[in-house]
């Protein structure tokens, strides 16, 4: 176990280093109101209950680099109630197959559907689910992204409680035939997430910083069974990734960038309106500040110490100039901008924390 998670460690690692300096101006996060539902949910990988019925689907996913559109359809719903944050995903997918039945094995070696959920949206101390059509679990503890020295990865956290199920419209792992692809359910509780024990972190409403992914690899078939196809040299062909909210690179783990998700009190079928707060926007620009000084950094071996060394241009937000301040110091940065929307003074660190004065 230790050495085949050191690999996958290895590969998102280079990743995230080809990735951090990487941005896109026009890429926003998706948003999605989640309501409060009252009624027993099931978790059978079936949407018959009425609050399912009831609730809306989220846009479908694209590919994570925000540019190409997706060979097959996903889409998602969420629920919640006062011990659960539940997911119905829907893959559309011809061939639905899956090999990996060991929890915490590299799900995405198959097709798998992820989650990623930052419970205060400080891009630290944040959580990863992956699950294949049979139903096997990857679950993952992060404590700061990959490109953040002294990261660590708890691939032995559990996320107790978890209530997960799939539903196969057609036959898994039988060539023979054409599906219409799988369904997911999952409940997963709060508590599960909690910081301290006596912790009410119930999101009511409030938002979580959430996104999801798609792992698709193109298959052959050998023996009569699939298998992830190589080219002619005998390498594994790269994986399709499709995302609810793009990232602008393929790099999932730059939790900044994943979608909002508003935990609205109200019944299902209800019409509330989320608006990303303008000092999360603020957040946006920093954060592209922070990615642009990590660059230079890995170029010159020197922090910048001064902005027009990283960014050539004016930035504004809803026709609000801001005005970033870079201060250089022993261990690393702080660039801040006060925000003309709150006043409050928002500052990143080398470490890609934000703090708020």
């Amino acid at each position: 176990m230790q050495n085949k998670f050191k690999t996958v460690l290895i590969a998102v690692n280079l990743i995230s280093l080809f990735g951090c300096a990487q941005s896109n101006k026009d890429i926003t996060p998706q948003t999605y109101v989640a309501y409060k539902t009252s009624e027993k949910i099931i978790v059978d990988g079936d949407d018959s209950e009425r609050s399912w019925e009831k609730s809306q689907w989220s846009d479908a996913f694209i590919d994570i680099e925000g540019v190409k559109k997706p060979k097959y359809k996903t889409q998602v719903k969420m629920l919640w109630d006062e011990t659960y944050f539940y997911i119905l995903a829907k893959l559309e997918e011809p061939h639905v197959w899956a090999t990996l039945k060991e929890r915490d094995t590299i799900i995405f070696y198959n097709n798998d559907f992820e989650v990623f959920v930052d419970p205060d949206g400080d891009t630290y101390n944040y959580y990863e689910l992956e699950m294949n059509a049979l139903n096997t679990v990857w679950d993952l503890f992060i404590n700061k992204p990959y490109r953040e020295e002294g990261n660590v990865v708890l691939n032995d956290w559990t996320l107790t409680g978890l209530k997960s199920a799939i539903k196969v419209n057609g036959t898994i792992n039988n060539p023979s035939d054409t599906d219409e692809g799988w369904q997911l359910e999952l409940a997963i509780p709060w508590a599960a997430y909690k910081t301290s024990y006596y912790q009410d972190n119930v999101p009511r409403d409030h938002f979580w910083r959430v996104d999801f992914s798609r792992v698709n690899w193109q298959h052959d078939i050998t023996n009569g069974k699939y298998t992830r196809k190589k080219d002619e040299k005998g390498k594994f062909l790269p994986e399709y990734n499709w995302v609810w909210s793009p990232m602008g690179v393929i790099n999932m783990h730059e939790p900044e960038k994943w979608g909002y998700v508003y935990f609205s009190s109200k019944a299902v079928g209800s019409k509330d309106v989320f608006s990303i707060p303008q000092d999360d926007k603020v957040k946006w620009e920093l954060y592209s500040l922070y990615r642009a000084q990590k660059a230079y950094y890995n170029k010159h071996k020197a922090w910048a110490t001064s902005l027009d060394s990283i960014s050539k241009e004016n930035i504004s937000i809803d026709n609000k100039t801001l005005k970033p301040v870079i201060e250089n110091h022993s261990t690393g940065f702080n660039i801040s901008i006060k925000s003309p929307f709150s006043n409050k003074t928002l500052i990143i660190k080398e470490n890609g924390k934000i703090i708020s004065k």
